[in-house]
């Protein structure tokens, strides 16, 4: 990544839109002023100058209202009716009947929660819009022996990247040279700094915490890693959650249905009685009904709760998707690369009477080192030396097979190459969670290979919170049955579905839905459909595989488990708050109109009241954006 020095962060930084003080942000000092007119103007009406009183409560008004009078005057004008045009028609309907005190406050209050609800916004996104300050600007690349400075963006693959200590690192990459630990707690939450050297891959944003390191681009500036999360996250605030649609198509409807039931009230009242008293109540009644509260109580919370997400490295891509995983009642779990480390290594060598573990696994490295197969790498690095081989042809699914010093060997799985006298302990091994191979040699069994992809060390921990949480699990995996089986038993996992192909895990999510909401967590390509086919489909670590990433709704950019009961538990306390909003809004809506009818509650106290109530349901849902750092380790 990008030899971003602090001087370029700072940079950065400065470009970014800092948060201003309350009391330097012109948004939130008009309401101020206006609401401090307002006070005064009560202050001299009180002391007997009536005059003062007035002029202040008109400069009170006028400051308020600029407010949202012009932008509730522009969606009139192009046929859209909102909340800010009942507050502007209550407010010149109360300074017609001479209410100018009642308009002020209107206004006051209205402006100020309106200013309140922007800062809270802008607050809430803060986390999202720190993780944009991770792509440094420049890096330093290495050229013809000399190093140079160029644009991250510009950056393609193949270029080798300066990192010096303290630097982040521009794109994704492999270290050709130097050693350091590197700081990823910014991108995956793990507090632990990882140690890196020759051949290690980097991620796009990793701080170099020690030595000079040159690393080779594997990905261009601007579609690395880094971007993919950022470009998530942007997602998250362009897309609001189901109950926030669900407040919009409420709102949507009332604004006309309160300006009918105004002029009702109006009409109606006029012919049965005092036409100015009517008249008024009819204003009221506009204050009252208006859904200010149920507007902003949404998708406040979603917007701080997603925010708050981002900074222990769950990246959620909308409000809604946000809503559904606090709904989620099972999870279906892939296994290689989820449940395990994705780190498979030899642990048990069976060979027959002609040979010994040495030469069985000589054998099998000449031929796999050649191979792409998962397996391969860990056969080669278990051989404690590894011939030449020639000849070599790899038949996919099959296995492979070559010449080494004069005599064919064959690579496979027992399923295609033959175990022959070794079958009863190539089960054993299968029974005890192994992937076998078996190697032949001029066409008779040599031996068997025992690879195992060990159980992360945190799942044990994490299917007992899940429990906890009231959450079922499944395993969803293609190896076969007896392997899925003993690492099930070992994770303490009662449902396995293995030996599935890529549409029977789709499938198999479909049922588990059927019954409960699901969510299925996966890391690799072949996970894509089911990530796709769950109610909420989770990518394990942002730097996966591309098509599991476009194909969930969550991405951890960690690879620690322990962020998945810790990311429920977060949604499932913000849809509390989220419903506990609604309550209250729709409670509001249902008193307050009836009140101002019947004369109990005159204009300034519904406006109080109303106004109020939509301080309250912003402070509540700023509570979505605490959560507990989670303490995730390697």
């Amino acid at each position: 990544m990008s030899a971003t020095t602090h001087a370029p962060v700072e940079q950065h930084e400065s470009d970014e839109e800092h948060e201003a003080p309350w009391w330097g942000d012109r948004a939130v000092m008009i309401p101020v002023a206006s609401g401090a007119a307002f006070v005064a103007g009560l202050a001299c009406e009180w002391s007997g100058a009536p005059t003062a009183a007035l002029v202040l409560f008109w400069a009170g008004l006028l400051l308020g209202a600029s407010t949202f009078v012009p932008g509730a005057l522009r969606k009139l004008a192009t046929g859209k009716l909102g909340i800010a045009l009942l507050m502007t028609m209550s407010a010149t309907g109360a300074v017609i009947l001479g209410h100018v005190e009642e308009a002020a406050a209107l206004a006051f209050l209205y402006s100020i929660a309106e200013a309140l609800e922007d800062r809270a916004m802008d607050r809430a996104r803060a986390g999202l819009r720190a993780l944009l300050k991770l792509v440094p600007d420049t890096a330093t690349v290495l050229t013809d022996g000399k190093t140079l400075t160029v644009p991250a963006r510009d950056l393609t693959p193949g270029q080798v990247m300066v990192i010096r200590p303290g630097e982040r690192i521009a794109t994704d990459g492999i270290i050709r040279t130097g050693h350091s630990s590197l700081d990823t707690s910014a991108i995956t939450g793990e507090s632990i700094p990882v140690e890196a050297g020759p051949g290690d891959e980097v991620p796009a944003g990793a701080i170099n915490a020690a030595g000079v390191l040159q690393v080779e681009a594997t990905a261009p500036g601007t579609g690395n890693s880094l971007t993919t999360i950022v470009s998530l996250v942007e997602q998250a605030q362009a897309e609001k959650g189901q109950r926030a649609r669900l407040a919009d198509r409420i709102a949507r409807p009332l604004v006309p249905g309160v300006l009918v039931l105004a002029v009702l009230v109006a009409v109606i009242g006029s012919l049965a009685g005092d036409p100015q008293t009517w008249i008024a109540r009819a204003l009221v009644v506009l204050v009252a009904a208006s859904p200010c509260a149920l507007a902003i109580a949404v998708p406040i919370t979603v917007v701080s709760a997603v925010g708050s997400a981002s900074k222990f490295g769950v990246i959620i891509k909308s409000g809604a998707i946000f809503e559904r995983f606090g709904d989620i009642g099972h999870v279906a779990f892939d296994k290689t690369g989820t449940l395990t480390r994705n780190q498979p290594t030899v642990t048990a060598v069976v060979p027959t009477t002609d040979g010994t573990e040495e030469q069985v696994l000589a054998w099998a490295a000449a031929l796999e080192q050649h191979s792409t197969h998962p397996l391969a790498a860990a056969i080669t690095q278990a051989a404690p030396a590894t011939p030449a081989a020639v000849g070599i042809t790899e038949e996919a699914g099959h296995g492979i097979h070559g010449t080494v010093d004069g005599v064919v060997i064959r690579v496979g799985s027992p399923r295609w190459v033959d175990p022959g006298d070794l079958a009863d302990r190539v089960h054993h091994l299968e029974a005890q969670g192994m992937s076998v191979v078996v190697v032949h040699r001029d066409g008779a069994v040599a031996g068997a290979i025992g690879v195992r992809d060990e159980l992360r060390p945190e799942v044990p921990e994490v299917l007992q919170t899940l429990a906890g949480q009231g959450i079922g699990v499944t395993m969803l995996t293609g190896d076969n049955e007896r392997t899925a089986r003993a690492l099930a038993a070992q994770a303490g996992i009662g449902d396995v579905r293995a030996e599935l192909r890529p549409e029977g895990k789709s499938a198999a999510v479909d049922e588990l839905r059927a019954h409960r909401p699901t969510a299925m967590i996966g890391d690799g390509i072949n996970d894509a459909p089911a990530l796709a086919a769950a109610d909420v489909g989770i990518a394990m670590g942002a730097t996966g595989s591309d098509a599991a990433i476009e194909s969930a709704d969550i991405a951890f950019t960690g690879q620690d488990l322990r962020l998945l009961p810790e990311a429920i538990a977060h949604a499932r306390r913000g849809r509390r708050i989220v419903n506990q909003n609604i309550v209250l809004s729709l409670l509001i809506i249902a008193a307050l109109p009836p009140l101002a009818i019947t004369g109990v509650l005159g204009l300034a106290a519904v406006v109080l009241i109303h106004e109020v109530a939509e301080v309250l349901v912003i402070l509540n849902g700023l509570r979505a954006a605490r959560t507990r750092q989670p303490t995730l380790g390697r």
